[in-house]
């Protein structure tokens, strides 16, 4: 009988489980003539995101304020709004294999999606099919702090029911597996879908 190395995978979902259009921002810049890089740096300023991803404002209010930070920049309030209507609009690709080795590995233990993400993140998983996916989903924006903290880790194990040291963590940003480590999770650095299938292939069958 095979011995379980985990009872429960939490996954990262932006960089892993969904992919947003590359170099998307740079092509709405360039399509409204603006410098490379106008839109992003105005959009993810830590003073910026920070708040968005924490809860302090919602998602409305955090596109509401960039197209406030950019009116200057593109011209015009109103031409500002429309530009953060088209970013707002982009959809991320879903990657079907990790989709399909999670839905495999929650066939045997316990599944958590964790983000740093604002409050649209529920709605948009639902609109892609994806709010069935795992057990829980720990979105940032609703516990009020952000990966690398602790909490958002313990959290997570939390919903799960499962201890932190029986849990495997998933990100494609190397400071937030090393946080996972430091509170005692197994966890990998995801950087293409070979990494999570040789993390959960001691979990599958062959």
């Amino acid at each position: 009988m095979r011995v379980r190395p985990y009872d429960a995978v939490l996954c990262d979902i932006d960089g892993v489980l969904r992919h947003w259009p590359a170099p998307g921002l740079t092509d709405l810049d360039h399509v409204h003539g603006l410098p490379a890089g106008t839109i992003a740096a105005a959009a993810f300023a830590p003073s910026r995101l920070h708040p968005a991803i924490t809860g302090e404002v919602t998602d409305e209010q955090w596109r509401a304020a960039v197209a406030t930070d950019l009116a200057d920049a593109c011209g015009s309030a109103d031409r500002a709004r429309r530009i953060v209507s088209a970013w707002s609009a982009f959809v991320p690709r879903v990657d079907q294999e990790v989709a399909s080795l999670l839905t495999r590995v929650r066939e045997v233990v316990a599944v958590a999606l964790v983000s740093n993400a604002t409050t649209r993140l529920e709605s948009d998983l639902a609109r892609q099919g994806l709010n069935g996916l795992a057990d829980a989903v720990v979105n940032t924006s609703r516990i009020g702090v952000a990966k690398p903290d602790p909490r958002v880790y313990r959290t997570a194990a939390a919903r799960v029911g499962v201890p932190v040291h029986r849990c495997l963590f998933i990100d494609d940003t190397a400071d937030n597996v090393v946080a996972a480590r430091e509170v005692g999770m197994a966890a990998v650095h995801y950087r293409r879908i070979e990494d999570l299938e040789d993390a959960l292939s001691a979990l599958l069958p062959t």
